[in-house]
Formats: structure tokens, C-alpha cells, sequence
């Protein structure tokens, strides 16, 4: 549940009406520190690209030079109290960009700042926060940082250059597999001049590079030494960020605590958030023990992601007083995608009629009225709930050039926008969509036999593994079985531990499960990792459906290398197409928002921002 909160921004404008002299000393602040923003950005130099505050992936920054705040953040939020948090699990370690152990929660978001920090009201908008500014030219070729010279470690020592190029370096080596990934298109590191940092990049094109170095955490180079990085251990870490570490009761609870001489407390990006004086995150060993934990007040907050506990289990005193609240949080981020993965590489889906076939069993309907109170909505797209989704929409120009370019092979109802996923009347009979399984299943080469689906050239059953990893999967696995038992499809179901999981997901060890593949509004070099033909053989890729096309890596080449929003915008719509016509997926379910329940001593801004809610911007509510 934390990661979820601590990876978004929410927040919005002051509440309420102000007396006129602190208006007016808002507004003569908001002008100072205005002028003092645009100061800070240095002066272009002569044959080099402009100094800038922001950057974006695609256009420019929202926000102008000198902006006071986010606009999604109350500067006039309190600060002080204790923000109390809950986390499944355990923990062995307080370094979250290392292979090696599980680490604490919070670690990155709280404890550690990066030269940029991210908008959450924009798609991929970054601003100053550790480097003042920076430039980058057209191509993007290279990035160069120029540091804040008040930057601060929370020992009191600056952060300077050599900092940046040695946090580059050590993650680059020994950081976490997708770092190791991104800080390798660095063909060379400089310093320049003091408080100076160049990177320059390969010729892959990947416009994307200077917005992820931005995004590159900053480690101090005088309290690590890389000999000991990849060691999990449990000794306060020194950053730069708001919190440090002021306990730690190893794998059962961490306590954060702000740091009175934080560098960037008054910086735009800052105004308005991490308002608590202290966070305390308590491990639970399940979801059913945290919910407890939630009901008694001993967790503040939680996005709930169980539809049945939200429909029912919300019953309990201080909810039915109103002590406990509860909302539905509107966000415009793509729900992604949560699917039944069948996997392509062995039988029986590397027959796309059997897949098919799967994807016509999936009564939704009744799963959604019997199992989850008709919470959820159908997911129809890898980018359900946004502007890059394909659904509805007929394929534009610009998409058929791509795809005829990519040689691609979509199917018709999908290029024009009709197709939709297979429906019923929710009472679970699903008739219609039986006997079109059935009529794929035959084109397949299978028929019945003494109540068995068989393969005909065999004589072998159509029988497979759905591997659940938890009670919940597990329930909907039974539910589905139900289906395929009225075709004589006999599904195994197999409950594994997380252990077990992973190990078998390495090696892409399973013949179904289910998995999320999380999305954004600028979505960019993750796709290859996900979808991208070479990740299909690569042991611990997320592609676990086993896609190889070669027009689905056009396609992402298009996606990474689009320079215009419109342009990502096309390609996304037809990446979507593709794997909506490979059916690789069983596309299950999302709710419309964010499920939000907190207790009323925490108040937060009104309107939240595109990501949705965060606990960032909120604050402890002051009683009267």
C-alpha cells in the first residue's frame, strides 16, 4: 500500500479566505521568490543551448520560470504531527537501490532527492531541486545540471559535482537493473566548472535519457564506500531529503522524522508538502491484519484495493461516525493493464484460437456482480482510462502510416474502433460466448470427448496451470474454472508463495497468472523491457506473455523516439492496437479512481492533481 501512496502528488490551492495583510504578504512572498527564481538560472553561454528551469518530455514545462508553488499544494499547509502508515511485509535493509535485500519503505521517496523532482499534474514535467537548471539541446544529445549551491546532504556537507558523477557511476554499476539500464546510454560524465555536471549520451536517440538522469538519485560520496554498497544494511542512510531515519525496529516498523535544516524546504517544488513532523510505517504480516490495524487508528490512511472490503467492510464504528472517511479519488492516470498472462512460449497458447477462446470463457459480468459488488469496470485497452488508449477510437492517418510502416497485422474491428471485450448478462450461463469458444476451439484442432476437451491428433486433454499468488487471485481463478469446466477444460489452480513466485517468473515458469503492468501518461523506454521481441527470452523481463513481432518494435522505437506529444500519442494508440490483437491477455478489471479511506485527523487539498492522491500534500488537521 505505501508504494502507492508515496509515488504520487496530489495537493491543490489554500482553503478558505485569508485576512488581506497576509493576502498581501502571500502575494509579495510568491513575487520574491519569483524573482529570485528566474535570478537563479544562469545566463546562456555563448554556442550552448539555453539555461532552463523545467524540462519535458514532449514540448515544454507547464509551469513558467519563478512559479512560487505546484499548483496542486497548499504553501499555507501546517506543518507537525505524526503521520502513522502501514506496509505488507517485512524489511532487512534501508538501501532501496540495491539488488540485495528488501528494503524499508519510504527510503527513496523521503530520505533521498534527485537533481529534478517531478510534476504529478503533467504527463513527465521535471524542475529544479538539487540542480537549479539545465541544458539540453534539440537532440537531446547531451544534458548538462548546474547545481543549487545551497544543496545540502543532512550532515551539513554540499553536494557537489563530483557527487552527481560518483552516484552515476555507482549506480550505473551496482544500482538496481533498470538504473543499471538507463545511466549506461552515458558515453561520458564531466565536470565543467564548479557546480557543474555533463552527461553526454550514445547515439541511440533515446529522447528520454536527460529527463531519467534528472531523475537519478544523488548519493554522498563521503559517507559510502563502493565496496560496501551492495551489502543490505540497517545503518541510518544520509541523504538530502526531508526525513531521516531517527528509528528502526528491523522488519517491523521505521520512523522518519523531518529535518529541521532541510535545504529545499522553501523551494517551488517543496512549498506545501511533506508537512508531518514524523512518519512512522508499522509492518503487518497480511492484508487482513493492516486493515485491523487501519480500523483501530493505529494506520492513518490506506487506497484501498479490495472491492469486496469496500463495499462491506467499511461498517465499523468510527467509519459509520464519520471519524473514519471515505472517497472515491478521481485521477486521469491510465489504469494499465491487470490480465489473466497466458503464456505463448508452450502449449496450449502458443495457439492464438485457444487464447481467443480464453478471452470469450471470461464472464466478467458475473464475476464483477457475484465477486466484487459490480465495483470494477472492463478493462479494454494497456491504457484504459486515458487519452492514449485505442478503444473507441478509430485508427488515425498518422497510426495507419506507422503500422503500415511496422508491416503490422491488426485486426480489422480494432483498427476501426468497434471491438470491445466479450460480454454477457451477468448470470453466468454465458451461452453466446461458450459456443464461440467452442467453434475456436475446434478450428484449433480440440473436440469433445466423454465431457473432456481433447486435442483430436492426440487424444491429450486441454489441461493447464493458473498459478495464484495469493487468496484473492486464487478465488478468481475458481470462478474462472467454473466457466472452462462447462467445455471440458480441466484448469489446475496452484497457490504459491511469493518465493516460489519469483523464482518461476525468472524463467517464466507457468502456464497462466495474473500480473499488472502499471502505466503512465508518458509512457517510453519500459515498453522494451515489456513487449520489445529480445525481452521475450530475457530471464527477469516483464514480458511474460513471450510477445516477439517485429511491428510491435517499431512501434516502441516510435513511442521512445517521438518528439511531439501528438506523435506519442500515435504510436501508444498503436501499440495498443498490436497487443490487443495478439492476444496475449485475458484483460480483467479497474475501478473508475482512487478508493481512498483515512482517518479525519489528516486534511488534504481539495483537488487533487493528474496522478491522483498522494500523502505529500496533506497535513495534520488542526482541531478547533
Amino acid at each position: 500500500m505505501l508504494s502507492a501512496l508515496m509515488l504520487q502528488d496530489p495537493g491543490s490551492s489554500p482553503r478558505g479566505k485569508k485576512p488581506a495583510l497576509r493576502a498581501l504578504a502571500l502575494t509579495f512572498g510568491a513575487a520574491l521568490a519569483s524573482a529570485l527564481m528566474t535570478a537563479a538560472v544562469p545566463a546562456s553561454r555563448a554556442g550552448e543551448p539555453p539555461a532552463a528551469h523545467g524540462i519535458a518530455m514532449h514540448g515544454s514545462p507547464a509551469l513558467p520560470p519563478g512559479f512560487p508553488h505546484l499548483p496542486y499544494a497548499n504553501p499555507a499547509a501546517p506543518k507537525g504531527g505524526v503521520l502513522k502508515l502501514g506496509q505488507i511485509g517485512t524489511f532487512d535493509s534501508l538501501n532501496p537501490f540495491i539488488v540485495f535485500g528488501v528494503s524499508a519503505a519510504g527510503m527513496r521517496e523521503y530520505v533521498y532527492e534527485s537533481l529534478l523532482a517531478r510534476s504529478q499534474d503533467e504527463p513527465f514535467s521535471l524542475y529544479g531541486l538539487i540542480a537549479r537548471s539545465l541544458r539540453t539541446p534539440a537532440d537531446r544529445s547531451f544534458v548538462e545540471f548546474e547545481l543549487d549551491p545551497e544543496a545540502r546532504f543532512s550532515d551539513g556537507k554540499p553536494i557537489t559535482a563530483e557527487d552527481v558523477v560518483f552516484s552515476w557511476s555507482l549506480l550505473k554499476e551496482k544500482g538496481q537493473p533498470y538504473m543499471r539500464a538507463h545511466y549506461r546510454t552515458v558515453v561520458k560524465a564531466e565536470v565543467p566548472g564548479p557546480g557543474r555536471v555533463r552527461f553526454t549520451f550514445d547515439a541511440s536517440g533515446n529522447r528520454e535519457a536527460p529527463l531519467l538522469l534528472g531523475l537519478m538519485p544523488i548519493l554522498p560520496s563521503h559517507r559510502i564506500r563502493e565496496s560496501d554498497f551492495e551489502r543490505t544494511s540497517l545503518a541510518p542512510p544520509v541523504g538530502s531529503g526531508p526525513y531521516i531515519v531517527a528509528a528502526v525496529d528491523a522488519g517491523r516498523s521505521i520512523t522518519l522524522k523531518r529535518n529541521p535544516a532541510w535545504w529545499a524546504a522553501e523551494r517551488p517544488v517543496n512549498r506545501g508538502r511533506f508537512n508531518f513532523d514524523e512518519i512512522r510505517i508499522e509492518y503487518f504480516r497480511d492484508q487482513t491484519t493492516l486493515f485491523e490495524a487501519f480500523k483501530s487508528g493505529s494506520v492513518h490512511v490506506r487506497l484501498e484495493d479490495d472491492a469486496s472490503r469496500w463495499a462491506e467492510g467499511y461498517d465499523f464504528p468510527a467509519a459509520t461516525e464519520g471519524r473514519v472517511q471515505r472517497r472515491e479519488v478521481a485521477t486521469r492516470l491510465p489504469a494499465g493493464m491487470t490480465a489473466l498472462v497466458m503464456n505463448t512460449r508452450r502449449p496450449p497458447f502458443d495457439d492464438q484460437r485457444v487464447r481467443q477462446a480464453m478471452i470469450q470463457l471470461f464472464d466478467f459480468e458475473w464475476i464483477n456482480r457475484s465477486l466484487f459488488h459490480g465495483h470494477y469496470v472492463r478493462t479494454q485497452s494497456y491504457f484504459a482510462r486515458s487519452e492514449l488508449a485505442a478503444h473507441a477510437i478509430p485508427a488515425s492517418d498518422a497510426e495507419l502510416e506507422l503500422l503500415a510502416r511496422a508491416n503490422a497485422r491488426v485486426r480489422p474491428e480494432i483498427l476501426a474502433g468497434t471491438y470491445a471485450m466479450p460480454t454477457s448478462d451477468g448470470q453466468g450461463h454465458n451461452r453466446a460466448n461458450l459456443q464461440a469458444a467452442f467453434a475456436l476451439l475446434q478450428a484449433a484442432g480440440y473436440r469433445q470427448d466423454r465431457g473432456l476437451m481433447i486435442k483430436a491428433a492426440t487424444g491429450r486433454p486441454l489441461t493447464f496451470e493458473m498459478m495464484a499468488a495469493s487468496r484473492g487471485e486464487e478465488r478468481l481463478f475458481q470462478a474462472f474454472a467454473k466457466s472452462l469446466e462447462r467445455l471440458g477444460i480441466a484448469a489446475r489452480i496452484r497457490l504459491v508463495d511469493s518465493a516460489q513466485r519469483w523464482a518461476r517468473l525468472k524463467t517464466f515458469d507457468f502456464d497462466m497468472m495474473q500480473w499488472t503492468w502499471a502505466a503512465s501518461l508518458s509512457p517510453g523506454n519500459e515498453q522494451v523491457n515489456r513487449w520489445g521481441s529480445a525481452s521475450a527470452t530475457t530471464q527477469l523481463s516483464l514480458n511474460y506473455p513471450g510477445v516477439s513481432d517485429p511491428a510491435i518494435d517499431v512501434v516502441i522505437d516510435a513511442l521512445v523516439g517521438a518528439e511531439r506529444r501528438d506523435q506519442l500519442i500515435t504510436a501508444a494508440r498503436a501499440l495498443d492496437r498490436l497487443l490487443l490483437s495478439g492476444d496475449y491477455v485475458i484483460p480483467l478489471y479497474h475501478p473508475r479512481g482512487q478508493w481512498l479511506a483515512h482517518w479525519d485527523v489528516l486534511e488534504g487539498p481539495p483537488v487533487p492533481p493528474t496522478a491522483g492522491f498522494t500523502i505529500d500534500t496533506w497535513w495534520m488537521r488542526q482541531r478547533p
